[in-house]
């Protein structure tokens, strides 16, 4: 099995290194929305992402710093804003606690937000305590098989939990918390209490379970930086928050955040911090327990990526693209050559990524 060598890749190719300008959306198949039926994604819900497209105007949305940020702030008729207020409440009480509606009288919606940036252009909604003042955000996007999908892997496969429902053409995702990957660099990074061998051993498992779920485009804007207090000193845990590029691209190198521009400083902390051994055993470290993790959910993720295999998500150039690059870098062909759609491409890589630990995995009867 190759291993990923930071030190080999770092400076070549980041320029090009660029997802599609506009990846196609991609709806939801008849046994995908089946799977979230039977694994409780689906909920009918009492607002869809169609009626938040009746805001009347919008204003640029700055933040703390005074500096304008890539969201408008929406506005509504009155009528409409009665109405969106009251469905949205309870999609959080939907979202938080399945349905609970006993406490919904003390939120209320403080703001609702518009990103004409992305693929799913979101709708962020800040729920408000009318008690304490505290808030918390959910959104509300365009429902996408490959973000579905990614959001469905990351539950399954990282340390990380997803709470995310579907109804028809929509999706709500909770909120992911931490410090946006782009301002950690630039704010956080250099502080003298940052622990940059944690951070880079944590960056390096990152880049781990992006390559084996084929989670793409993870520059620093597409992740977030959680702190968490230790012992003696501060672990770090590195969070995706955009699945868009699930399994949608055909280079390799975009399944592997160490090759964005946009993280070159984390990468040269991996290289300054690290040397080649300890990143081998945090790739295997990661692995193994992705394995165990494979264990625990084995005929869920069977059912997935089964379904996945049957599906249309990405072309068949970026698919035939992405599985010759994938049999080069591996000198490796038994895996993968079968392989007809990007779907199957995803199922044969976890099976040759954990291979050494899925010996640990029973078979499916």
């Amino acid at each position: 099995m190759a291993e990923l060598e930071f030190d080999r890749y770092v400076d070549q190719g980041m320029e090009l290194n660029k997802p599609s300008q506009k990846k196609p959306s991609f709806l939801i198949c008849k046994d995908l929305r089946s799977y979230l039926i039977r694994y409780r994604r689906e909920v009918k819900l009492p607002i869809e992402y169609i009626d938040l497209q009746r805001f009347t105007y919008t204003s640029p949305l700055k933040d703390k710093q005074g500096k304008y940020t890539s969201w408008e702030h929406l506005t509504f008729d009155m009528r409409d804003w009665e109405y969106l207020r009251d469905g949205l409440v309870r999609i959080y009480a939907i979202l938080k606690t399945e349905g609970d509606m006993s406490f919904i009288n003390h939120l209320d919606v403080d703001r609702i937000d518009f990103c004409f940036f992305g693929n799913s252009q979101p709708y962020r909604i800040r729920i408000r305590n009318k008690f304490n003042d505290n808030y918390d955000y959910f959104y509300i996007k365009k429902a996408d098989a490959n973000r579905v999908y990614g959001l469905e892997l990351e539950h399954l496969l990282s340390p990380n939990r997803i709470k995310y429902l579907t109804f028809n053409n929509t999706l709500v995702e909770e909120h992911i918390p931490g410090v946006p990957g782009d301002i950690f660099i630039k704010d956080l990074l250099d502080m003298p209490r940052t622990n940059k061998i944690r951070l880079a051993k944590e960056f390096v498992k990152f880049n781990e379970r992006c390559f084996v779920q084929l989670l793409g485009d993870m520059r620093s804007y597409n992740f977030v930086v959680n702190i968490i207090p230790d012992i003696e000193d501060v672990q770090y845990r590195i969070r995706a928050i955009d699945f868009d590029q699930q399994s949608y691209e055909g280079r390799k190198s975009l399944y592997l955040p160490q090759f964005f521009k946009e993280n070159k400083e984390m990468v040269e902390m991996v290289m300054t911090y690290l040397n080649k051994e300890s990143i081998t055993q945090y790739q295997t470290e990661e692995r193994t327990i992705m394995t165990f993790r494979v264990a625990s959910a084995r005929y869920r993720i069977l059912d997935l990526t089964d379904i996945m295999s049957h599906d249309n998500i990405s072309t068949s150039e970026k698919t035939e693209q992405l599985k010759s690059e994938l049999i080069e870098y591996f000198k490796n062909d038994k895996y993968y050559r079968n392989a007809k759609n990007m779907g199957q491409l995803v199922k044969a890589h976890l099976k040759h990524t954990l291979q050494k630990n899925l010996i640990l995995v029973p078979k499916r009867s």
